[in-house]
């Protein structure tokens, strides 16, 4: 997979996505596929075997040990939205929304559910590595390019690209003991940092790094209604293993060079040469749809490792467009 600089390879979409915005999918999703299949991004849940979790506001109040003593107890698992509806007493369905199917008008925090268990919500705008990689071979097998193809990255992900600036848009700070003096400094340090960029408003602005290197920061984007997107060739095959990470150009290797895991973000939009059919992960979307032919979206939605349901072409995905759990 190599970055291009020929943004035109993204021309198709322009007529098939909404401009300006309807407040349906197809602000971000282009129309005009046979089918449509939304694929939930998962929740988390945190159990204590045998016991009820305390509230959150009991949590912050408890002792040390006690913090230690449940801590090491803890169970965290993937919540699917259908388990969410069952334990919130509502409906899943396709065009479902998080807040409604959990009742909740905070949709950003973690709910403690009726019989004492934590749930966080899930994450917008990013796949989790292995469900790619579980979408990807489906994907691959409804298109006669698996090999070639187009994946775009919303430029708008921090970090990202470079920009001229005062100072860096993010700062690696560092966990571990609080008691020691070195560790210590170095989050002073980078506090600091941080804070000198806002308030000294007459430094020179420098070039400041990002995760890609300049001349793909500085190159033409792929520009959509609302969104502008650098384009990668590649093929959806390259996306098929759970650690497909490791071998695209966006690997955030200057996290990695702070002490973090590898990793990358997921793609915003993955089509085919032959245009077969479309992946959009819109970053304010707590899922990803998929339009394509009607077969794909039989095979996607039967995938026993994908909570993934048929979606109407010219629905909404907002956050009131949850019309059954109200």
């Amino acid at each position: 997979m190599e970055w291009t600089a020929d943004v035109s390879a993204g021309d198709w979409l322009r007529e098939r996505i909404d401009d300006p915005w309807t407040w349906t999918m197809h602000d971000v999703v282009p129309r005009g596929f046979e089918a449509y299949a939304r694929v939930f991004h998962p929740a988390s849940v945190t159990e204590l075997p045998g016991e009820r979790l305390p509230s959150i506001e009991e949590w912050v109040a408890v002792t040390a040990d006690e913090h230690l003593r449940v801590s090491e107890r803890l169970v965290a698992r993937d919540l699917t939205w259908r388990e969410a509806a069952g334990i919130f007493g509502t409906v899943f369905h396709p065009t479902a929304q998080w807040s409604s199917l959990t009742q909740q008008e905070d949709t950003g925090g973690t709910l403690v559910t009726p019989d004492g268990r934590w749930v966080d919500p899930p994450e917008s705008g990013q796949l989790l590595p292995e469900l790619l990689a579980a979408i990807a071979p489906i994907l691959a097998q409804h298109t006669t390019t698996p090999d070639d193809g187009i994946v775009a990255l919303w430029e708008g992900h921090g970090a990202l690209l470079g920009h001229m600036g005062e100072g860096p848009s993010r700062a690696f700070f560092q966990m571990g003991d609080p008691a020691d003096p070195v560790l210590a400094h170095h989050n002073q340090m980078l506090g600091t940092s941080v804070k000198d960029a806002w308030n000294n408003v007459f430094r020179r602005k420098t070039w400041q790094e990002g995760i890609l290197p300049r001349e793909i920061s500085e190159s033409p984007r792929l520009e959509l209604p609302g969104r502008g997107h650098v384009l990668f060739r590649g093929g959806v095959s390259e996306l098929a293993r759970p650690d497909w990470f490791l071998d695209v150009p966006w690997r955030d290797r200057p996290a990695e060079e702070h002490g973090f895991e590898p990793s990358a973000l997921s793609p915003s939009m993955v089509w085919p040469q032959d245009r077969a059919w479309v992946l959009v992960t819109e970053v304010d979307f707590d899922s990803t749809v998929i339009g394509g032919s009607r077969e794909l979206i039989a095979a996607l939605v039967a995938a026993s490792d994908l909570e993934a349901l048929e979606i109407a072409e010219g629905a909404a995905l907002t956050s009131d467009s949850d019309e059954v759990n109200r």
